[in-house]
């Protein structure tokens, strides 16, 4: 296909182009995305991303701002109006993952066909209500079962996909600054 062509619907050309602008001028390559939230009663949110800092440009903005609903369900006093940011962590985990595969499958001249993943995270709820200090808050394991249609060997695709940034957030810790401002 060359270095021109379109593997997994990657414009490898474009891609060449990003990937040699952000080696001549690293600075180009640091990114800052962003996130509003606000509370809409319950346990239900309304999360609005719209736009972010990269590529040298202070605002990106977006063709249209994106709301992502969360809300519990009614085992968790919710109303499920959304999925709730647990399972939000899944999507994100999920979706990276298939991302990262696909575009490094691609500048590696790699053809896939299909993907499909089923993801589970087990969450003992007593860590979040405090009503056991020896439970963790979030979720104490994740699983991921991917399916891949491509002629490549199966650890090499696993290769690929564990350059997920939120794979990596997941399975390192991230220093979280958190600031609380009263109204």
């Amino acid at each position: 296909m060359g270095s021109r062509g379109v593997i997994n619907g990657v414009n490898l050309g474009r891609r060449g182009e990003i990937v040699k602008a952000f080696k001549a001028m690293p600075s180009l390559a640091r990114f800052r995305f962003r996130a509003e939230n606000r509370w809409l009663g319950g346990g239900h949110s309304v999360t609005t991303v719209k736009d972010f800092y990269g590529a040298g440009k202070e605002v990106h903005s977006r063709k249209a701002a994106f709301e992502l609903h969360a809300d519990e369900p009614a085992a968790l006093l919710g109303e499920d109006q959304g999925a709730n940011p647990i399972e939000h962590v899944l999507a994100a985990l999920a979706s990276c993952l298939t991302t990262s595969l696909i575009y490094h499958a691609a500048a590696r001249g790699i053809e896939v066909q299909e993907v499909e993943s089923h993801l589970e995270g087990d969450l003992d709820v007593r860590g979040f209500l405090g009503l056991s200090p020896g439970v963790r808050k979030g979720y104490e394991r994740i699983r991921v079962k991917v399916r891949v249609k491509s002629d490549a060997p199966a650890e090499q695709l696993r290769a690929l996909m564990q350059d997920s940034p939120v794979y990596d957030m997941i399975s390192n810790p991230v220093p979280v600054f958190l600031e609380l401002e009263k109204k």
